[in-house]
């Protein structure tokens, strides 16, 4: 069993900075990807970016990329979101989950999730 848990949430304005964290206790075959996703109310929730341990790779929704740079620290088993020029829009709950996939990730690929962090950006 994979736990996730996600810290760094709050509040920004419009034009500032947020950094995301999401710790594993652990990583496995099946977890070796960490992906984001982000859920507004009212909305379904959506892929916001992903990376995998081993090589770093990293993939970005159109929406974010540019933006969000999403990174890890083997070594703590933390993957990081570091979230530049925010918008409202990116107003929402952030989720971390450990799964499979890293590319083109749906969120069927993670199976294991965390609590979810709330960010809010003001206008």
């Amino acid at each position: 069993q994979v736990q996730v848990q996600e810290s760094g949430g709050g509040l920004a304005q419009a034009g500032g900075s947020l950094r995301l964290s999401c710790t594993a206790s652990t990583r496995t075959f099946s977890t070796r990807a960490i992906g984001w996703f982000r859920q507004a109310p009212g909305k379904e929730r959506e892929f916001v970016a992903a990376i995998n341990w081993s090589v770093g790779n990293t993939y970005y929704a159109d929406s974010v990329k540019g933006r969000f740079t999403i990174s890890r620290d083997n070594a703590k088993t933390t993957v990081y979101l570091q979230m530049n020029s925010l918008k409202p829009e990116d107003t929402a709950v952030y989720f971390c989950a450990a799964g499979r996939e890293w590319y083109r990730p749906a969120p069927s690929d993670f199976g294991f999730w965390g609590q979810g962090t709330q960010v809010t950006v003001t206008s």
